[in-house]
């Protein structure tokens, strides 16, 4: 007889929607968590908490949200299947896994009703999600509803659900080794064996570990910083593939975005969380420290670039950027990021000043802030659509141009703050393991950041949380049944 019916590897999002769906079906499940209690719940913990998913109309919802004032003023577009293919279709460049996709979709509404079963409560993100526009406020960018309390709050009910039903939840487990009936992992107490009829592997990737950065991403990622848990550095990944596993997806690129240049390289801040992310840049102006501008910060909404941004932020001298506003722009800017402390940022009455306190080049900022301001068209300026006021520069601002010369001016130094890789292990629809030759391997399940082939470049923002929680649920009940 086996120790337990479920083993689940790994406490974050993925994991523990595992072990409620293997629960529910009465098996005995234990989740084994690499990191001590006091520092668990994965990358998950970092999160803002925004689920991504199929929503023809608020009032579908309005159910599962938490009462507000500004509901009955707010404009939540639709967002459909078709609309959710599209976007990672367009944001993937065509590279994600169509059957993968197809069950991402059409299981995205019906498990975020499952979690607000199992105690998990949910609110519109208006301060990331939406700007007041016309006296309403409106929700773009197909992303509108996040756990209350963040990822903080998500985990909290993750593990007070998981207890209540009965998961044993191990906490400073360290998996050493895989077999298809059992598992071995390491503790401050020497290591154990654990026999079991499945496993549900939900370790992560391999974004914390410097080396294996270097190695699948490229050298230039070992400066980056580490926005989540510490913990996910990529060797359950390796010990699935050694256990007949097949790699899958894309291993070079990741998902990245501006991070505070001052945060800790090693591991994110269990306090401010994700309050250290910089995601207002689509009305401001980013440079190097060149003072030369190099994406097109308005390209689309924050929610389709910002996963792919870090990654050019740290192509630049340093590796840093900077994010700059003015007077007009500043009101604009999400305070939960940009009014936190400690902040990597600086205030001045003039560009020179600005450039002087952040390292700016003060010749290359005035070239630069000159020609932007002069290449913008005369549109209308509305930050809650895509309102076409262009900047006619090289590079474009394609929406939000707004000239920078009100003062006083602000600017935040920036850094690339990796948050998950992108490839991981082969699965199939139903979550399962597949070998080399397309076969699932009896008793082994992955989800969450060991999934492979979902995303590749880009991501659409929210699509993370929610591909945990389906393919967690799905190799939870897989594995129930095994």
């Amino acid at each position: 007889m086996s120790d337990f019916d479920v083993v689940v590897v790994g406490g974050g999002n993925a994991g523990f929607c595992a072990a409620h769906a293997a629960a529910e079906r009465g098996a005995r499940v234990l989740v084994l968590e690499k990191a001590p209690e006091a520092e668990s719940g994965g990358n998950s913990f970092y999160t803002a908490g925004a689920f991504r998913f199929v929503l023809d109309d608020l009032d579908e919802i309005l159910d599962l949200i938490e009462p507000d004032e500004r509901i009955a003023h707010s404009v939540v577009p639709p967002y459909t299947a078709e609309d959710f293919a599209a976007d990672m279709e367009r944001v993937t460049s065509g590279r994600c896994d169509p059957e993968l996709t197809a069950t991402l979709i059409a299981r995205s509404t019906e498990t975020v009703r499952w979690l607000a079963g199992k105690g998990l409560r949910w609110r519109l993100m208006y301060e990331r999600q939406a700007y007041l526009s016309g006296g309403k406020w409106v929700f773009s960018g197909g992303l509108h509803v996040g756990t209350v309390g963040g990822g903080k709050g998500l985990i909290a009910a993750h593990t007070a659900a998981a207890r209540a039903a009965g998961v044993e939840i191990r906490y400073g487990a360290e998996v050493s080794g895989l077999r298809r009936d059992a598992v071995t992992y390491r503790t401050a107490g020497g290591e154990q064996r654990i026999s079991t009829g499945a496993i549900v592997l939900a370790a992560g990737g391999f974004e914390a570990s410097p080396q294996r950065r270097a190695r699948h991403l490229g050298p230039e990622w070992e400066r980056a910083h580490v926005r989540g848990t510490p913990t996910n550095t990529g060797e359950v990944i390796e010990l699935a593939i050694a256990a007949g596993a097949a790699p899958h997806g894309d291993y070079a690129t990741c998902h990245s975005t501006a991070w505070d240049a001052d945060a800790d390289r090693a591991g994110g801040d269990r306090e401010l969380t994700n309050r250290l992310t910089r995601q207002s840049y689509p009305i401001g102006v980013v440079v190097n420290d060149a003072g030369e501008r190099f994406v097109d910060e308005g390209a689309d909404f924050r929610n389709y670039t910002y996963a792919k941004y870090g990654a050019e932020i740290l192509r630049q001298p340093g590796g840093r950027a900077f994010q700059l506003f003015d007077a007009k722009t500043r009101p604009l800017l999400r305070a939960e990021e940009y009014d936190s402390r400690p902040i990597a940022g600086a205030r001045a009455d003039t560009l020179d000043e600005l450039a002087a306190r952040l390292g700016i080049d003060p010749d290359g900022l005035a070239r630069t802030v000159a020609e932007f301001n002069a290449g913008i068209t005369d549109a209308p300026f509305d930050p809650a659509v895509k309102d076409g006021r262009a900047a006619r520069v090289r590079p474009p601002k394609s929406n939000w141009a707004q000239a920078l010369d009100t003062p006083p001016y602000y600017g935040y130094a920036v850094g690339c703050g990796i948050t998950f890789t992108f490839g991981g292990i082969r699965v199939d629809p139903s979550a399962r393991a597949l070998d080399a030759g397309g076969r699932p391997i009896p008793g082994l399940f992955a989800c969450g950041e060991m999934v492979g082939g979902l995303f590749s470049g880009n991501y659409p923002g929210g699509s993370g949380l929610t591909s945990g929680a389906v393919f967690g649920r799905l190799a939870g009940t897989g594995a129930a049944a095994q």
